[in-house]
This record gives structure tokens, C-alpha cells and sequence, in this order.
């Protein structure tokens, strides 16, 4: 099974259910990305763990530990402008990469509350991406 394969089950899954999956990821808060491919321009959709932030999403370019970030951050670096499903909703946001004192915040708070995004911080040699969704509006 290739990681799209993957991504499309956890997809159809989260969709037909309201926002909620099993296995692996029960219990665990998820959205569906929607970004513009960085170099394609096509439509790409992404399941992601996040948490919220005031009014924000917080998401994490993690790829469980991987030496290379996801494709999905460079969709975003490069077309800022996405949306999200979450639950039954799909929200228009705009990203921004959290740097300084706004990323240690986050990140060692989502570390605290999901113990895996430790493991994956101790499985790379480059810092872990944390990207902010604010709402668009």
C-alpha cells in the first residue's frame, strides 16, 4: 500500500463519518489539507493531525520523524492560501510558519499532549515545521 492509498482510506473514512477515524489515529484529531500543489498547481488534500490555538489551527510538518519535509509545507510555503475540513466544516485559511518563542509554544505543547510528536523529533536531524491556520476573512 503507497501513502497515497493510505491517505486516500483515512480520507474516505474521516468523510464518512464526520471527521472521525479509526486505527491508528482513533481518538486523534485530525483535518484534511487542501493546498495547491507548489509546482503542479493541482488541488492536493492531506490528512494531518492538529491542535487549536485561540481561533487558529495548528498543524506540524512532522512526516513521522522523516529526514525531509512534506510536500504538503512546500504547497504551502509556496501558495499560503488553503482550506480545511474539520468535522463537517471546510474553513478557508491562510499559513504561516511559527518561528521563535510563537513555534517553542506550540510545539512543546503538542508534545506534551500527543508523546509520538517527541519520538519524531528525536528520529531527524532538522526542526520540525510548525505551521499556523488562521482563518481567512
Amino acid at each position: 500500500m503507497t501513502v497515497n492509498d493510505f491517505n486516500h482510506d483515512i480520507i474516505e473514512e474521516f468523510r464518512k463519518s464526520g471527521g472521525k477515524v479509526g486505527g491508528a489515529f482513533e481518538g486523534a484529531q485530525l483535518l484534511l489539507l487542501h493546498s495547491t500543489g507548489a509546482k503542479s498547481g493541482k488541488e492536493r488534500i492531506n490528512p494531518l493531525a492538529y491542535r487549536v490555538d485561540g481561533k487558529n489551527l495548528v498543524i506540524f510538518a512532522s512526516k513521522a520523524g522523516a529526514p525531509t519535509h512534506p510536500d504538503w509545507y512546500f504547497n504551502l510555503k509556496a501558495n499560503p492560501r488553503a482550506s480545511v475540513e474539520v468535522g463537517t466544516e471546510t474553513v478557508a485559511v491562510v499559513a504561516h510558519i511559527a518561528e521563535g518563542a510563537e513555534r517553542d509554544r506550540l510545539w512543546e505543547a503538542q508534545k506534551r499532549d500527543v508523546p509520538n510528536f517527541a519520538e519524531y523529533e528525536q528520529k531527524t536531524d532538522r526542526e520540525i515545521p510548525v505551521i499556523v491556520l488562521e482563518p481567512a476573512g
